[in-house]
């Protein structure tokens, strides 16, 4: 939450694209081309889907391309289009989840934080959003996860970073790290998963 500006920093700076965003309000860092999915999801529970994917583009025009963004997050999640009158409070929470990704993606963003994206859902649920996370990154977008589900999230991932207890224990390529590997490091410790997307 430090780096979409949302905590202070209590120390180091954030560098983003060259720019020095440590004191950016969240809405600059957002106009930067930087979007996040907080963990626990946070849809607008009282709005319908489709206000929740236009809440993700309050940054943006209302113009032509409003409406294929709008298209866009549909294909990629056909039960959101199912559903877009729907109350988002009364989804289901994979379901939630990919209307939070949507509504990140609503923004245009270069970059894409997901923190904790598979928390709390069923087994079939976390395949399909971390299949959207592999999509997104195909189309040229850095996805940054933060994610427990870690081997999973390695499997998709170009580089990882492993902490415990706030330090960096690793730092490398994902396909380096085998199970055994990761519980030495891991240890319950938050495991950080950098999925970056190649342009």
């Amino acid at each position: 939450q430090s780096i979409i500006g949302l905590i202070p920093s209590r120390s180091g700076s954030v560098i983003y694209d060259g720019n020095d965003i440590t004191k950016m309000p969240c809405h600059k860092i957002v106009h930067l081309g930087m979007s996040q999915v907080p963990e626990g999801r946070r849809v607008f529970q009282e709005l319908t889907v489709y206000e929740n994917l236009v809440m993700g583009a309050y940054s943006k025009k209302k113009d032509a391309a409003f409406k294929e963004d709008i298209e866009k997050i549909y294909a990629r999640f056909p039960r959101l289009a199912e559903r877009k009158n729907q109350i988002a409070g009364t989804l289901s929470g994979g379901e939630q989840q990919m209307l939070a990704i949507g509504r990140a993606l609503m923004s245009r963003p270069q970059c894409l934080i997901l923190d904790e994206p598979t928390m709390g859902l069923a087994p079939q649920m976390i395949d399909r959003v971390l299949e959207a996370v592999a999509s997104i990154r195909a189309k040229g977008i850095t996805v940054l996860m933060v994610e427990q589900n870690a081997l999973e999230a390695i499997a998709i991932a170009d580089s990882a970073y492993v902490l415990r207890q706030g330090h960096l224990v690793y730092q490398g390529r994902g396909e380096n790290l085998d199970a055994d590997t990761l519980k030495q490091l891991y240890l319950g410790g938050l495991t950080a998963i950098s999925v970056t997307g190649i342009a």
